[in-house]
Order: C-alpha cells, then structure tokens, then sequence
C-alpha cells in the first residue's frame, strides 16, 4: 500500500474508533433518560432489559441496537488496527469472535423483550434471558482474551497494563450477574440490576479504553 493509502486507511480507522467512542457515549444518555421515563424501573434492583419495557420502551430497545452497531464497529476497526500494526488476526481470532457473539446478542435482545415480574413468562421473555446470558459471557470473556494479547500489536502494548485487570473485573461482575441468582437469590432481587449496569459499564469501559490507546497510537 503506499504511503498515501496508508494514511488514508489510518484515518478511516480513527473515525470509526471515534465513532465508538461517540456511541458508547450515547449509550449512557440513552439509559439516563430511559431510567428516568415512567414506569420509573430501579436501577439498583432492576435489570437493565426491563427499561425496554413500557410506554418508552424503545428508548432501550434502540440502545441495545446501539451497542450491538458499535461493539461490531468496534471489532471492525480493532482488526483493521492489527493488521495495519503489522500484527497477526489469528492471536485474537477466538476473543473477537466472542466480542461477535456479545455484538449480535445485542441486537437480539432488542427484538426480544424481557418479562418483568409479576407478568407470567413468555416465550420471547425466555428468549431474551438466554440470549442475555451468551453474550454476557461473550462480551466479558471476548474482552479478557483479547486483553492478554495486546502486547502482540505495536501500538496496543501500553493498554495491555490496563486493558487486563478491566476485562477480568468484567468476567468476575458477568460471573456475579449470572450467579446471583441462583446462589443469592434475596440479595440478587436488591441489587441485581446495580451489578449487571456494573459489568456492562466495565466491557464498554473496556471498548472505549481500547480505542482511545489505538487513537492515541496512531495519532488521531
């Protein structure tokens, strides 16, 4: 490629890490303000999924559409990133494909509401649980193979310092959300929500972290 073409493409790549970043940003207005519509859900003890229920519903199913958009804009610009820096796909292979998983689940949470208790269970509530769960588990272990090999990509070294002990605090909340539960299930009805808005703050804090060292690397 040549020069000129080189720095085309290195653009490209820091406007669409820009673009997360920007997403991932609007993700956090969109919850604040569907949290404070009626019917007024506990962010503490409810689960995220439940703003997605009610007359502003939509607010959150379009943020889960959000956040699927910008986790595969994220994986796009982050391979995009290694190969320019000389590095090899194949080292992230497995943890960017788990970043797929958490990425499309996103999505299809949207089209699938959750059930909100006392309402009986439905089919696309079930739906919703399951596919929460996958991709919970894939944006949380995604992120923790992928930390571990940064320092196979110049430029990404730095993050790794960082970029591991926040994927492991994600695995160690995705754990605690999915645990709860079963183990705890009184203490899950109170804080349940307040761990899940923990661990989806710790992957997106992970995506935004990433990007900001792979700006900061290239120079944009």
């Amino acid at each position: 490629m040549s020069e000129s073409g080189a720095t085309a493409a290195s653009r490209t790549r820091s406007r669409v890490f820009w673009i997360v970043i920007g997403l991932i940003v609007l993700y956090v207005l969109l919850d604040a303000v569907a949290q404070v519509l009626p019917p007024h859900y506990s962010p503490i003890s409810q689960a995220e999924s439940d703003l997605a229920v009610g007359p502003y519903g939509y607010l959150m199913a379009l943020n889960f559409l959000n956040r699927g958009l910008l986790s595969i804009l994220f994986v796009v610009a982050f391979l995009r990133y290694v190969d320019a820096a000389g590095g090899e796909r194949g080292a992230y292979r497995v943890g960017v494909s788990l970043l797929g998983v958490w990425a499309v689940g996103a999505v299809v949470l949207a089209a699938f509401p959750t059930d909100v208790p006392p309402a009986s269970p439905t089919l696309h509530g079930a739906i919703h649980l399951v596919v929460a769960i996958i991709a919970f588990l894939g944006g949380a272990f995604g992120a923790l193979l992928i930390s571990v090999r940064l320092g196979k990509s110049q430029g990404l070294k730095a993050a790794r310092g960082i970029a591991v002990p926040v994927a492991v605090l994600a695995v160690l909340a995705c754990l605690v959300v999915l645990l709860l539960p079963g183990a705890a299930p009184h203490l899950s009805n109170h804080i349940g929500g307040l761990t899940e808005r923990v661990f989806l703050g710790l992957v997106l804090g992970w995506m935004l972290l990433v990007s900001a060292f792979a700006l900061r690397s290239s120079g944009h």
